[in-house]
Parts: structure tokens; sequence; C-alpha cells
């Protein structure tokens, strides 16, 4: 292959790993080879070798010596650390936006609150997770500051599975919703520091249970601990 289709075919390979992880299709623990992934895309084994590197680069992944690359499985004490650094971010991006969103950015942070009520409403975890994607990304987008959240979405993305794991729970995603509903009245006025406060206490809410998962799996799990 040419350095162009190694390129295309690694990042074909690196994106649909990345969303099997994500979705927990891929979970903390399990291992990832070259030789099964080169056959599973009938692809050669270089291009598969360069997803796992890129993954391995991201955190999502890590190489083991006689081990291959494994999905990173966070223990509690680092779940909490990374929930609130993302509570610190995100409530900055929430006081940054209540400043700085347009008025139709606020009506359409306002619209996906509103959709995702329906969500709540028949316990649809699957759609609130993807409404509330799309809530968190209207108010980093309407922060305006694209380094504040790159920074998110790394740190996102290490937790993502543990993430959409603790909106499984129906109390997770009535208290979710509600919270949201506090954000979404403190922007709607501009207040920063209401924006800022309602965000933080929505993140560190979530935090607990997510760590508590972190905890539960990690204790289940095995393959997880270091050799």
């Amino acid at each position: 292959m040419r350095g162009n289709q190694v390129a295309r075919a690694s990042e074909t390979v690196r994106l649909k790993l990345e969303g099997e992880i994500n979705a927990g299709t891929l979970r903390p623990g399990d291992s990832i080879d070259e030789k099964s992934l080169a056959a599973r895309f009938a692809i050669s084994r270089t291009p598969a070798r360069e997803a796992i590197m890129q993954l391995a680069a991201s955190g999502l992944v890590e190489i083991r010596p006689r081990h291959g690359a494994v999905v990173v499985a966070l223990g509690a004490e680092e779940a909490v650390a990374m929930m609130e650094t993302l509570a610190l971010l995100e409530a900055e991006a929430a006081a940054l936006a209540a400043h700085r969103m347009r008025d139709d950015e606020v009506a359409a942070m306002i619209a996906i609150y509103q959709d995702s009520r329906d969500s709540v409403a028949v316990f649809d975890s699957d759609g609130y997770i993807r409404l509330n994607t799309r809530f968190h990304q209207a108010i980093h987008d309407g922060a305006r500051n694209g380094y504040l959240s790159q920074m998110i979405r790394q740190t996102r993305k290490r937790m993502s599975f543990y993430h959409a794991s603790s909106l499984n729970q129906k109390a997770r995603l009535d208290r979710s919703w509600q919270e949201h509903g506090r954000v979404v009245e403190a922007i709607r006025q501009g207040d920063a520091t209401a924006a800022r406060e309602s965000m933080f206490d929505h993140i560190l809410s979530g935090g607990r249970v997510y760590a508590d998962l972190v905890a539960a799996l990690k204790e289940t799990n095995p393959a997880s601990e270091e050799p």
C-alpha cells in the first residue's frame, strides 16, 4: 500500500475501533491485535498497527509488553481525578457560552434540551445520550474557545464508555435532564456565574455514578489489571 492508502486505511480502522470503545462493544481490558484487525478489515498489518498506535496516543488503549494493545481501564482514583477536571473545563465552557452565544444558538440549545425530554419520559437511554452529546457540543461551540473544546473532547474520549453506562440508569437520566434545565436557564439569562456553578454541579453529580461504575468494572475485570 502507498503512503496515502495506508493513512486512509489506518484512519478508517481507528475511527471504527474508537466507536466500538465508546459504545462498549470493546470494553476496558479487551485486547486488540494487528493480525486480527488486518484480517477483519482486509488490509495489511501496517495500517492496522498505525491505527493501534493512534489509539494509544489518544489514551484509549495502552501497549503492554507480551500482551499487545489493551483497551484502557481506569481506576476509581483516576476516574475521580478526570471527572473533577472535566467539571472545571465544562463549567468554564458554560460560563463563556453565557456571554458569547448568539440568540439563535441559545434557541438551538433550548430545542435540543426540550427534545431530550421525550427520551427521558420513555427511558430511551440511547436517544438521550445522542441528544446529551449535542447539548454539550452546542455549549462548547458557543464558548468560542477551540483549545478548551479540544481539552474537553480529549477528556471525554477517555471516559466515554463509563459515562454512557451511567446514563443507562433511570434515576441518573432524570437528574441529568433536570440539571440541564438549570444550565439552560443560566445561559439564557446570560448569567455566567450561575452557568458555571450549574454545569460544575451537573458534571460532578454524574461523576459520583461514574466513579462507582469504574470501581465495579475494575473489580470484576481482572484482565484490566496490570500484569
